[in-house]
């Protein structure tokens, strides 16, 4: 440590002249230091002011700022050293070595403005600021050759890729082309996986997902997937992992989706499709994610139906009713419910026995297939009369819904019970389905949804209760009451915030109520009359010819 006070003090002359020989050995000896015990070497360097000293020696001609950057990197190792290199100005000279030609000089520099910035959002933004991006993808680009100066650009590139700021930066470089080319040239596992924990953040930006695509990131990964497919060691099943999944993200973009589609006829399509009859789970979850993410338009969804893309989504779901591989499940529903949206695919669907399947997966107790279920069971039945009736006389079915619209852990899987209920009987209007869903104890929790924050999911409760009341209002009688109904519509008629429609369909609901004694007596002891008349005067027209029908109505039985 003598020796060390004493260089430290050798340095501290030799930075107010231009003595570059003394100045060597000194910083030899602050490297070997720091190589003995860097902790102490560092707290000595701190408690001496050196830091302050180190900016004037970061000069590019001079031929000790490697080992300046060099000491700096190593100093700032240790998180309290962090601080007090930034409060001593070393930043920008750093920032500006990054134009050097010298690569030992890129090299630590990259090292010391890395361990600097370490884990410090705001200091890495400020490096964003200061343009290192474009800098560093240049440096990548000249010297791809060099392993450990690649290493250190792929580096810096995870840190900073993770902030959103980043991102535009990075489109506006040549990065995506940089990466595929660095990736096509790598053999070994570490090296790729250095570049896939770049292109993950990046590739999260949809302007960079498409430079990605053209830049033939795609092949690469099929070209991975077909390597590892087969494979059983551990390094194997993670870049199947990694490449398929980054596939899927790529998916994401609407750009970058549509042109791997090519109209249903692209050969990424195609491989991709390849996937999903696949044993290995993996490519399974892709495979059907990857349909999930084409099936975003209904250009695409109606090709894919036609293509016959359905049957093979069910054959992998009857494969994983007794695997029960979570995923897998949830994410081939995900692809089903987004192909059933265009009406046209609705009866082609319903043909080729998606809801048989889907119904298989009732007993499920994950939440996550739970609400894709719903969701495509939703999806399917909308228009589609035939299918709704059966499906809402189907006892177990409606029993299941029930208990799920009281799942108050899982908000998603409760929505989507409520609104499949609802739709069951919007789209069958079907007396049968009415009286199902009354005896199995629906009736209540459609008169909860029409308290729904959501607009569309009060409406559609409002539709269904008014289609019961029209349907069979002697069989529901006894739920309407005990839920109360015509309380909850009172409010809904008082409240100001409530929509047009929630209002119209209110007194729709009135009206078909009124036919009950027992719900008639809650009308008039509840003063409707007064609310319902001071809607007369709603701007909407559709609001006031209602309230005047609706007004005539109570006036004339009351």
């Amino acid at each position: 440590m003598d020796n060390l006070s004493e260089a430290l003090e050798k340095l501290k002359l030799a930075s107010t002249d231009s003595t570059t020989d003394r100045a060597e050995s000194c910083l030899d000896c602050l490297l070997k230091a720091l190589a003995n015990s860097n902790t102490e070497a560092s707290m000595k360097i701190q408690e001496m002011d050196i830091l302050p000293l180190l900016p004037t020696l970061l000069n590019p001609q001079s031929s000790c700022t490697p080992k300046v950057a060099n000491i700096i990197a190593e100093v700032a190792k240790n998180e309290f050293m962090r601080s007090p290199c930034v409060d001593a100005g070393l930043i920008p000279p750093l920032v500006q070595l990054l134009n050097s030609t010298d690569q030992e000089v890129l090299l630590q520099t990259g090292r010391a403005l890395g361990n600097i910035c370490y884990d410090s959002h705001s200091l890495q933004a400020q490096l964003i600021n200061m343009g290192v991006i474009p800098t560093l993808v240049k440096l990548l680009g000249i010297h791809s050759r060099n392993t450990a100066l690649t290493e250190m650009c792929l580096i810096a590139f995870g840190n900073l890729a993770e902030l959103e700021s980043s991102k535009e930066q990075f489109a506006s470089t040549n990065i995506a082309e940089e990466l595929v080319h660095l990736f096509q040239k790598q053999a070994e596992h570490e090296k790729k996986e250095m570049i896939f924990e770049v292109l993950a953040p990046l590739a999260e930006n949809d302007v960079i997902k498409l430079q990605l695509v053209e830049a033939g990131v795609v092949e690469c990964l099929l070209e991975v997937v077909a390597h590892t497919v087969d494979g059983e060691r551990e390094e194997d099943v993670a870049q199947l992992k990694t490449a398929s999944d980054l596939m899927v993200l790529l998916l994401l973009g609407d750009e970058s989706m549509q042109k791997l589609f090519e109209g249903g006829k692209g050969s990424v399509f195609q491989r991709v499709l390849s996937w999903i009859p696949s044993h290995n789970h993996q490519l399974q979850l892709a495979g059907a994610l990857a349909i999930a993410n084409f099936a975003r338009n209904d250009g695409n969804c109606i090709h894919m139906v036609d293509a016959g893309i359905v049957q093979k989504l069910l054959e992998l779901l009857d494969r994983h009713v007794e695997e029960g591989n979570v995923t897998v499940q949830h994410a081939a529903l995900s692809a089903l419910r987004n192909l059933a949206i265009p009406v046209v695919n609705k009866s082609k669907m319903l043909s080729a026995g998606v809801a048989d399947v889907v119904l298989k997966f009732l007993q499920s107790e994950m939440p996550p297939v739970q609400f894709k279920l719903l969701g495509t069971l939703r999806m399917l039945i909308d228009t589609q009369a035939e299918a709704a009736e059966q499906l809402g006389t189907n006892g177990k079915l409606v029993e299941r819904l029930v208990e799920w619209c009281e799942a108050k852990d899982h908000a998603g899987v409760m929505g989507e019970s409520n609104r499949l209920l609802s739709a069951l009987i919007r789209h069958s209007k079907s007396k049968e389905v009415a009286r199902t869903v009354i005896q199995g104890g629906g009736v209540k929790h459609l008169v909860t949804m029409a308290t729904s924050e959501h607009m569309i999911m009060q409406n559609e409760a409002l539709v269904a209760l008014g289609l019961i009341a029209a349907l069979d209002l002697a069989a529901a009688e006894k739920d309407f009451v005990g839920s109360s109904l015509v309380s909850v519509l009172h409010k809904l008629l008082s409240d100001e915030r409530s929509a047009p429609e929630i209002k119209y369909n209110s007194m729709i609901l009135i009206c078909a109520v009124m036919g009950s004694e027992p719900l008639h007596k809650e009308v008039q002891n509840l003063a409707f009359i007064d609310v319902v008349s001071k809607l007369r005067a709603h701007e909407n027209k559709t609001v006031s010819h209602q309230a005047s029908l609706t007004e005539q109505r109570l006036t004339a039985q009351s």
